[in-house]
């Protein structure tokens, strides 16, 4: 079995993970995204998904990369600055649908790839999360 500072040493981080709810996390910087990705390739690892959350006021979007290594959960967490991070789309196509589906709710864009035309809901203008839109009803948005 792969051992965890194993996957800290691939990754050059000297942080240790930390379990919580049954995975084990890891703060990263974003821009170390496709780092992660050749390391986890590099061990046979399976991407699972992303989750993206909006952070409160303007402190920006947290995006947590969940992979599967040996049935043992792994996530790492990302703060971004901005609303942009390198695709990993060319190194595990897995990826594709939830890079699309983060990209069209909360407009990040997942730089190195072409997202059109938009799956999820008709229209051009992605980052549309409903719940900050003020006084939307059905019939407006």
């Amino acid at each position: 079995m792969i051992s965890l500072e194993t996957i800290q040493k691939k990754l050059g981080i000297s942080a240790s993970f930390v379990e919580q709810g049954g995975v084990q996390w890891l703060a990263m910087d974003a821009a170390n995204v496709r780092g992660l990705a050749q390391a986890m390739n590099e061990i046979r690892a399976r991407f699972i998904t992303i989750t993206a959350y909006q952070l409160p006021k303007d402190e920006g979007f947290r995006l947590e990369y969940h992979w599967d290594l040996e049935g043992r959960l792994l996530g790492f967490s990302m703060q971004l600055a901005g609303k942009s991070i390198d695709s990993i789309y060319d190194l595990c196509e897995a990826v594709d649908w939830i890079e699309r589906e983060v990209h069209e709710e909360y407009g990040i864009d997942f730089t190195g790839r072409e997202y059109e035309p938009l799956l999820l809901r008709q229209g051009v203008t992605p980052g549309v999360n409903l719940r900050d839109v003020v006084g939307a009803t059905k019939e407006n948005i």
